[in-house]
């Protein structure tokens, strides 16, 4: 699982993990460090991917790099990052503007890429304690909106036609979940052994395609700084062609995630928020896309339950094997059995 790799310093040692003098010289014979010289500073977030804030002179720059050690086969894929929020800005999407990527290992040990900056607000809780009441609603419509177009966006003429497999997509991504999950197990979790076998049993009938950006959340988005608009989607790591309702499901799985868990509203009281019900937000989707409902809407939470849940069971095995990114990678993996153990829940209601 990664975060968004925007405006936020801090909490992590400042100094970068590889050598700033060997990216300095690669940015110097680019033409991409203005000031002669570069300074590196480590962002929070980036779980998978280490992120980082690069400054010459008055040009600030974003880095994504692929982490150090082993890897599991298809994570960690900057590449694919890369030539996704290109398309998207040669588009005018609000995707940081992409200009080099990296492949060659030697430069700061692992590939890499540079994108623009972009200097917004970052919200961490979707709870938005920072703003007044007044103000949610308005932010809220604006992330319905951001992934409602996202899924009405014509990926074949951005050339994006290639990006991933159309059809199948629930039975795919379970197994590759499933595979990731088995490959980075630490300690058994009896819900995940549940939902490995009750999910490709009970895929809803249909077939959609389009592009998935596979971790839209509030905080992989920048935000205008005085005006509840988006200015920049982040984080596309996990992004392919797929089915847009498993995009959107994953989603909304902040409205049944406990508030005291972890990056949820579950258990507040939203009305009093200023913040739409899950209910309401569905709705709001459904009348942008052209939607008249969502079937099978416990299947789709389940499932993404579920990923999510072996998402972060890869992260548990990285701190275990020491090459996680984020300095609370420990404390993120913990969070994969009791995801694990809502997301079999949720298969329990689709069964009753």
């Amino acid at each position: 699982m990664s975060s968004a790799p925007g405006a936020r310093a801090g909490d992590v040692p400042p100094q970068a993990d590889f050598d700033p003098a060997a990216l300095q010289g690669y940015l110097l014979a680019a033409g991409l460090a203005p000031g002669g010289t570069v300074s590196v500073q480590r962002l929070r977030g980036g779980q998978s991917n280490p992120t980082y804030e690069v400054r010459s002179g008055e040009t600030r720059w974003v880095l994504r790099k692929q982490p150090p050690g082993r890897l599991l086969p298809s994570a960690h894929a900057i590449d694919r990052e890369f030539r996704v929020i290109g398309a998207l800005h040669r588009q005018g999407l609000p995707v940081p503007e992409a200009r080099l990527y990296c492949e060659d290992a030697s430069v700061i040990g692992t590939p890499f890429y540079l994108m623009e900056f972009m200097d917004g607000r970052i919200f961490p809780d979707p709870a938005l304690p920072e703003l007044p009441r007044a103000q949610l609603g308005a932010i809220y419509g604006e992330m319905n909106r951001t992934i409602a177009m996202l899924h009405r966006f014509d990926y074949a003429a951005a050339g994006l036609a290639d990006f991933g497999r159309a059809g199948n997509y629930f039975a795919r991504q379970i197994a590759r979940w499933t595979r990731q999950y088995r490959e980075s197990a630490t300690d058994p979790i009896t819900s995940m052994d549940a939902l490995i076998e009750w999910l490709p049993a009970n895929i809803p009938p249909g077939e959609e395609t389009s592009l998935v950006h596979g971790d839209f959340r509030i905080d992989n988005l920048v935000f205008d700084k005085q005006a509840p608009r988006v200015i920049g989607i982040l984080d596309w790591e996990l992004a392919t062609l797929g089915h847009p309702l498993a995009d959107f499901s994953y989603h909304c799985m902040t409205w049944h995630i406990p508030a005291t868990l972890w990056r949820g509203l579950g258990g507040l009281d939203l009305a009093a928020l200023g913040i739409p019900g899950e209910a309401d937000y569905i709705a709001e989707y459904c009348r942008h896309t052209g939607r008249s409902r969502i079937d099978h809407w416990d299947f789709y939470i389940a499932y993404n339950l579920f990923r999510i849940a072996a998402i972060l069971q890869g992260i548990a095995r990285r701190a275990r094997d020491g090459n996680a990114s984020g300095a609370d990678a420990v404390e993120m993996g913990q969070r994969a059995r009791p995801l694990a153990d809502l997301g079999w829940q949720m298969a329990l209601r689709v069964r009753l």
